[in-house]
């Protein structure tokens, strides 16, 4: 699957979004390293701590069916449904990210099709705690 593929499914994940409370719609489509794709997007909840993000959405579907070696997420989000910048992970979800990614996972985070940037997680959350930190 090509990266744009993956950014187009995340933009499709978008249009799904819960989020009567701040407007802010997010799309995730997290690749297996098998082909798979599981998509999220994100849950609002009017008590905002139970609020969950597109890309947790994502990786926990894709848990909750056995699955657990990813190799990249693409993920788009804006206001009101609009795209108008990059929307990189919060920090829980990139924590979540590596609980289950090595440094090399790849994170797509686009505008369009046209305009995307990718980095991986090491990129993104450097000197990050990891469960070989507990081990």
């Amino acid at each position: 699957m090509t990266d744009l593929s993956l950014l187009s499914l995340a933009l499709e994940a978008m249009e799904k979004s819960y989020s009567p409370y701040s407007g802010c719609k997010v799309g995730a489509a997290l690749l297996t390293k098998e082909g798979k794709v599981y998509t999220g997007t994100n849950i609002e909840n009017a008590a905002f701590s139970p609020t969950v993000c597109a890309e947790r959405v994502a990786i926990f579907k894709a848990i909750s069916e056995g699955v657990t070696d990813f190799s990249a997420i693409a993920v788009v989000g804006g206001k009101n449904g609009r795209v108008d910048g990059i929307f990189a992970p919060c920090g829980v979800c990139r924590q979540v990210m590596r609980e289950f990614c090595d440094d090399d996972f790849k994170i797509i985070l686009g505008i369009n099709e046209a305009e995307y940037k990718t980095i991986t997680l090491g990129e993104l959350l450097p000197l990050s705690f990891s469960p070989k930190d507990v081990k």
